[in-house]
């Protein structure tokens, strides 16, 4: 019995006694606990993120491709499963050559570069081992609206190029793309007979779709470098960059392209660097007539020259058109410069300018020569050197202009107002130096002003025309914006003084004034200018002396290097006028009679009015030689500023009545000497005859 229940059952003590459970009662206790415990261990978090599924009660894990802060598992209900980005960075996969990463919602592909396919066709993979991407021939289409049916041969034969191209015969399809535009140019058929306009149009189409197919098949060659002359004098060069070289030279017999590599890697594009140079000296017959714009700074300097391109004349191409082309797509806009230098065998002549250009596509379809961008360093019998900041097609042009003669009368205004000036400046400044009894602060500041306006129109009259040499020239024009500039300081000062004479006219003696114009005129007067100049000189050396006049240029704004000081002075000139003005007519009917009679009302309001029209308004008229009324307000200021040194010696001399009350006690010294000297001859002569002896015939 006893071996039964132990068998059977499980024996408890309560109260002393022995009992023992059933055998089915003690089985569902069992099965109760297990089934707790395994409800206790499969329970799922109720808090799991979007992007997440459930680990067990307390922890969760990310989706693939997604990730938390604290990794792949979450054990907080704060954290969040966020999309991994594989493409970077940093770039977590690989997609190979010619290939772009492209990240998705808990994902990524590949897909190939642009200009590039996959060999399958499909457009996208997984990774750099189902990588195939190849070059892809470029899409190259006729013009719309043109119909000729050699054109239309040409494009076929380039869609079935295109349809049978293979990249490991990338440098016979290149050789084979220069050969079709070849026998295009050479044969051009009906192309001969459509408008010029349409030519134009053609020619865009060739030059845009060739250099983007050589470009793009270039990227397809195993090595460089790679060169290619044609039968009929097309040539092209292809250089890729090896390491160690920063410079790069392509040279063909027409033409030649400097530049530096960096240039070329700007652009970060995948693959290796390449530069690209292509010679088509047959382009030009699709192009002749074609018209020629200006930039604004080519425009300035013809204006400055006096030249005006001749209208109904079509520039002329000098050199064979060249294209360039490199591995980075963006050549709009490069860091630095690249240099070409053209070869041709035509000299200009006298009126015909040389310009470096290139093939500025227009809107519809059509393009016309363009300046922007590029620029002539040098031209040569035979050569011709250029620097344009972006790549594109490019050429030489040959343009005839003509030159706008100067107006005569113009010319004979200036030679006579200015020298008049010179005499008038000359006796006044002897008068400022000589007359003792008018010396004062006044006249030093009226020598000083004289002195340099002698000296500017003497050299404007002298040296003005003296273009070569450019040294000379250059240090001419230096000279000039100096002594311009020194007297424009002096006729501040003398405004200065003007405005300090009026506010102290309560004064009987001007000691302080004096004491102040001593001690500062002579630094001021010369230091300002001096100083400006030494600025404008080392910071645009070359900017001094232009084709045909020593003077400032206008490139780059320099001419405010002269305009923008005189504009000041002309300012503070009109504010001493109009505070000495208003001075004038508060105070002066309080001076005492001594005081009025030395310094006369009439006479310092004049003097102010006279001073603010010589020193400031006659230059103004400069600025103002625009529009319809150039023609007039050259007159004007040619006129008035070449007669500036009369008007001058009439205000401070024959105006003043100490200088006329000099002048006549001069005049009647120069009486009496003449006098004294005709009384001393008649003299002479009367002892010479009264010595002589008498003779008896």
């Amino acid at each position: 019995m006893s071996s039964m229940a132990g068998l059977a059952g499980v024996c408890t003590m309560r109260n002393g006694y022995v009992r023992l459970l059933p055998a089915g009662l003690l089985v569902l206790l069992l099965l109760l606990t297990l089934d707790t415990r395994a409800s206790a261990s499969t329970a799922c978090a109720r808090w799991c993120p979007p992007n997440s599924s459930c680990v067990n009660a307390t922890a969760c894990r990310c989706h693939p491709g997604f990730s938390s802060l604290s990794g792949e598992i979450i054990t907080s209900p704060l954290e969040s499963c966020d999309d991994i980005n594989e493409c970077g960075p940093p770039l977590t996969v690989s997609c190979g050559k010619f290939a772009d990463c492209q990240n998705t919602e808990g994902s990524y592909y590949c897909t190939c570069s642009p200009g590039y396919v996959l060999i399958s066709g499909a457009k996208m993979f997984k990774n750099a081992i189902e990588n195939t991407c190849q070059v892809n021939f470029p899409t190259w289409a006729p013009p719309p609206g043109i119909k000729s049916q050699r054109l239309s041969r040409f494009f076929q034969r380039v869609q079935d190029l295109g349809r049978a191209f293979m990249p490991a015969l990338a440098k016979d399809t290149i050789q084979d793309v220069i050969q079709m535009v070849d026998e295009l140019l050479e044969t051009p058929g009906d192309l001969e007979t459509l408008p010029h306009s349409e030519q134009h149009r053609v020619a865009t189409i060739l030059l845009v779709g060739q250099e983007q197919a050589l470009r793009w098949l270039s990227k397809a060659l195993p090595n460089g470098p790679l060169t290619f002359n044609s039968s009929t004098g097309t040539e092209l060069s292809l250089e890729v960059q090896e390491q160690g070289h920063r410079n790069v030279t392509l040279s063909q017999l027409q033409a030649k392209m400097l530049l530096n590599w960096d240039v070329v890697q700007e652009s970060g594009d995948s693959g290796p660097s390449f530069v690209g140079l292509v010679s088509t000296p047959r382009m030009g017959k699709l192009l002749a007539e074609a018209p020629l714009v200006l930039d604004t700074k080519e425009q300035a300097v013809l204006n400055e020259t006096h030249k005006v391109l001749r209208q109904g004349v079509p520039p002329v191409l000098l050199s064979s058109v060249i294209s360039a082309f490199m591995s980075n797509k963006n050549t709009q806009n490069l860091s630095s410069p690249v240099t070409f230098i053209f070869k041709h065998s035509v000299t200009p002549w006298p009126r015909q300018k040389v310009f470096c250009v290139f093939w500025e596509h227009g809107q519809n379809g059509s393009g016309y020569w363009s300046t922007k961008g590029c620029w002539m360093v040098v031209t040569r019998d035979t050569s011709t050197t250029c620097q344009c900041t972006h790549l594109s097609s490019f050429a030489v042009l040959m343009a005839q202009y003509d030159v706008q003669e100067e107006d005569p009368a113009l010319a004979v205004i200036t030679y006579v107002g200015l020298s008049l000036s010179l005499l008038c400046l000359l006796l006044a400044a002897l008068t400022f130096l000589l007359c003792k009894a008018i010396q004062n602060t006044s006249t030093s500041l009226h020598l000083q002003l004289s002195l340099c306006l002698f000296l500017a129109h003497l050299l404007f009259l002298t040296a003005i025309d003296r273009t070569e040499p450019e040294v000379l020239c250059a240090i001419v024009a230096g000279a000039l914006h100096y002594l311009y500039l020194a007297s424009f300081t002096w006729m501040l000062l003398e405004g200065l003084h003007l405005f300090l004479t009026a506010r102290n006219l309560m004064v009987v003696n001007y000691s302080s004034v004096s004491r102040f114009m001593k001690k500062f005129m002579l630094p001021v007067g010369y230091g300002v200018p001096a100083v400006i100049v030494a600025i404008s000189a080392a910071s645009r050396p070359h900017l001094y002396g232009t084709p045909t006049r020593c003077w400032l240029h206008t490139h780059e704004g320099f001419i405010w290097a002269f305009l923008g000081p005189v504009c000041t002075i002309f300012s503070i000139n009109l504010a001493f006028f109009l505070m000495t003005f208003w001075i004038l007519k508060n105070k002066l009917s309080s001076l005492n009679s001594d005081v009025s009679t030395l310094q006369n009302t009439r006479m310092l309001t004049f003097k102010a009015t006279a001073q603010l029209f010589i020193l400031g308004c006659t230059w103004c008229l400069g600025i103002f030689q625009v529009g319809s009324a150039a023609r007039t307000m050259a007159y004007f200021f040619t006129i008035i500023n070449s007669l500036q040194g009369v008007f001058i010696f009439l205000v401070y001399c024959i105006l003043s009545q100490q200088v006329r009350e000099q002048y006549k006690k001069w005049l009647k010294g120069v009486k009496k000497t003449k006098t004294k000297s005709e009384t001393y001859t008649l003299s002479s002569r009367a002892m010479s005859d009264d010595s002589k002896p008498c003779t008896d015939n």
